[in-house]
């Protein structure tokens, strides 16, 4: 049930399921609040909002992951796209592959000095 809550629920349940899990695992390693308030350097009002489901900045979010060692699901969250191959041939033929055998333009009036 929880799961369906994440992907069809009102952003209030998600919020609220979210908070819900955070708190579930926080007791499940024995760690108050103030504890993991401090690690992450968020204050103990903002955990204590986190775990009931109230808003806060997503910045909040990541500094109590990080310091949970959870950091590492955000990647699932928001996957980074895939490019076409169509992409990736562009930008394959797009790079150089050699340098060029002609030499660099001199500007007007430059010399080695050593012509005569």
């Amino acid at each position: 049930m929880t799961y369906r809550v994440l992907m069809e629920g009102t952003d209030t349940a998600v919020l609220a399921e979210l908070g819900q899990r955070l708190a579930r695992l926080r007791l499940d390693r024995n760690t108050t609040q103030a504890a993991l308030a401090d690690e992450a350097g968020v204050s103990l009002a903002t955990l204590k909002r986190l775990e009931a489901g109230h808003s806060v900045q997503l910045t909040s979010w990541l500094r109590v992951l990080r310091a949970l060692d959870l950091q590492g699901g955000l990647d699932a969250l928001i996957p980074d796209p895939a490019r076409s191959p169509m992409q990736q041939l562009r930008q394959v033929e797009g790079r150089r592959k050699r340098a060029s055998s002609r030499p660099a333009a001199s500007p007007e009036g430059w010399s080695w000095g050593d012509e005569r």
